[in-house]
């Protein structure tokens, strides 16, 4: 499936209507350059859980929300993980993502997927991918959706 956003409150919109399909153990996965609109993205899948503020985890890595579950098919907590400065997959290894990735109550989303190695063998994926094209717009390929 492939959808066009041609503002950033269009694809905070996209970002919401794709959490609401979101099952405990899925795995968002983010492609795309710096600028394409990753972490807006994510800021839209965040609020459709209630979640208002949310804090890029570049230099920290792994960002976990708590949420209320009564309100969200039982899914307890999102988790953002944003690879970009990332060494190697043992840094999250370090910091105990693999507590996150596939847990039956937990939604992660993660920017720079292509860094985490085999933390993502035989997990539920979801890709999207993200490019800018003319006046701010995105073009924004979901699969396994």
């Amino acid at each position: 499936m492939q959808k066009n956003t041609i503002s950033k409150q269009e694809t905070i919109d996209l970002g919401q209507n794709i959490a609401a399909k979101l099952k405990g153990g899925d795995i968002v996965l983010l492609h795309g350059d710096l600028g394409s609109g990753k972490t807006t993205l994510t800021k839209g899948i965040a609020k459709y859980f209630g979640i208002e503020e949310v804090v890029s985890p570049t230099f920290t890595l792994m960002q976990a929300y708590h949420l209320s579950t009564s309100a969200h098919k039982h899914i307890s907590m999102l988790v953002h993980i944003d690879t970009y400065r990332l060494e190697d997959e043992y840094q999250l290894v370090e910091i105990g993502v693999e507590d996150y990735l596939g847990d039956k109550n937990t939604v992660c989303v993660v920017e720079w997927p292509e860094k985490m190695g085999g933390l993502l063998r035989n997990k539920k994926t979801i890709n999207i991918t993200i490019e800018p094209f003319e006046n701010n717009g995105r073009r924004i390929k979901i699969e396994d959706y």
